[in-house]
């Protein structure tokens, strides 16, 4: 379905309930919701007043409210719980997945979540108390519990009459995990493999152990990157005694894939990360994000005033050279962030590493030779076409100065984001404002020393 006939029929759905709801037809209501997507419930009901919201969230089935539950954002979760009974509010707490549940009470207030915590079994307190603990964006913090785990020396039989026992309560049954008396990840076996084998099979058999997993305390970046190198629907989490903690599953993958692209765009924009929405974020706020970078780019631009203020007898001599200072500046920017962005993309999805710097090194410099040729040869034209009077030894100062900057501009901006990655910063940093800040100063370096060579000043 194409998202514009999505849209429309959301609408129309919008529209249904609405009128069912006004129409005070609680039934038909009901029947409506029960049918729909749990997605699409949230979506509507996202849009509605909080007060009609809440009353309708209410109707629904109490299966069909927890999956709902689950994609109302953090405001809408506070809502239904603070107005919700005791009762409700525990059923709620008690069938939603376990990392759903350290999601949500990672965006609580605190008041909310003490009266979370005191529906919570001591036990399960104490685990909650324990994931919140994790580092954040680590494995540990996004993994759920919700697994299913069997011993190697069970049968298939004993194995699948285990899985139709629990497999309602655990997050994914795809890929069952073989575990020893202390824990401690053995291998992995498909549901596949046990649907298709004998029954008298001995799982010790049929399981594979060669096992790929991640440490509780692996940044969830790393985890989004094995996820999609190996095409599980799920990887297992250990701890540092390789005793199985819990799994992160592919759906948690796209929200982290999601989270960390933002992130660098926000980053790459000089911004301060942020993961609240736009139109939720208080003006204040916004600014604090973006007030800090701004400060660095304005006080670094001081470097290229220095530089402009000791080279101000070459544009005394010849003041034409002032005219063609912003489109070089302009061009080696747009150069060294083009670079930037596909060697930042190319670091985020594994398809460069460090160790690959000298590779970019040659191939960005291949790439600059041709683009920095056809610019100088178009900037000649362009100049001699608008100012038809301008001494030619000035065309081509400005034409290989054009050069060199894109050359020097696309090696800096395929190098920088190896060199942050290298000392383990974000290579998103190195994005457009600050390559373009670098290039700005190293341009007029360039642009200067060349006008000396040729024009003898």
């Amino acid at each position: 379905m194409d998202n514009d006939r999505r849209e429309i029929e959301l609408e129309q759905d919008k529209n249904e309930i609405l009128d069912l709801y006004k129409g005070k037809k609680p039934k038909a209501l009901i029947q409506k919701l029960s049918s729909m997507n749990a997605a699409d419930v949230a979506e509507i009901l996202d849009e509605l007043k909080v007060t009609d919201a809440t009353v309708i969230f209410r109707l629904l089935p109490k299966d069909k409210a927890v999956d709902v539950f689950t994609y109302f954002d953090s405001e809408q979760q506070q809502d239904i719980i603070a107005t919700s009974t005791d009762a409700d509010v525990e059923y709620i707490l008690k069938e939603i997945f376990f990392d759903d549940k350290i999601d949500m009470l990672e965006e609580m207030p605190a008041n909310i979540v003490d009266r979370i915590l005191e529906k919570s079994t001591p036990s399960e307190r104490k685990l909650i108390n324990q994931f919140l603990n994790y580092p954040e964006d680590s494995a540990g913090s996004i993994m759920t519990i919700e697994y299913c785990s069997v011993k190697k020396t069970l049968t298939v039989k004993e194995a699948m009459a285990r899985l139709k026992k629990v497999g309602l309560q655990r997050e994914t049954i795809y890929t069952i995990y073989v575990v020893d008396d202390n824990r401690k990840l053995e291998g992995i076996v498909s549901l596949r493999e046990l649907v298709m084998a004998d029954d008298d099979k001995v799982i010790a058999d049929i399981m594979n152990t060669d096992v790929v997993y991640v440490n509780v305390y692996e940044d969830q970046e790393i985890v989004a990157g094995v996820i999609q190198k190996y095409d599980f629907v799920a990887v297992p989490v250990v701890d540092n005694e390789e005793r199985m903690v819990g799994i992160i599953t592919v759906d948690d993958v796209i929200d982290i894939i999601e989270q960390e692209a933002t992130e660098d765009f926000q980053k790459m924009a000089a911004l301060s990360p942020s993961e609240d929405e736009y139109l939720d974020t208080p003006p204040i706020t916004l600014a604090k994000h973006r007030i800090a970078w701004l400060l660095f780019l304005m006080v670094s631009a001081t470097l290229t005033g220095s530089i402009l203020q000791r080279f101000e007898d070459y544009i005394a001599a010849i003041p034409s050279l002032l005219i063609f200072i912003p489109m070089l500046m302009d061009t080696g920017g747009n150069a060294g962030s083009q670079s930037a962005t596909l060697v930042i993309r190319g670091l985020a999805v594994g398809e460069i590493e460090p160790k690959d710097a000298l590779k970019v090194l040659w191939k960005e410099f291949q790439v600059s030779i041709m683009v920095g040729v056809v610019l100088a040869i178009v900037n000649y034209g362009r100049i001699k076409l608008l100012h038809p009077n301008q001494d030619p030894k000035i065309a081509i100062t400005v034409s290989i100065s054009v050069m060199f900057t894109v050359m020097l501009a696309k090696l800096v901006g395929g190098l920088l984001p190896i060199g942050a990655k290298k000392i383990k910063l974000d290579p998103a940093i190195m994005a457009s404002p600050l390559i373009t800040t670098i290039v700005d100063a190293t341009s007029l370096i360039v642009y200067f020393a060349v006008a000396k060579m040729m024009l003898g000043i």
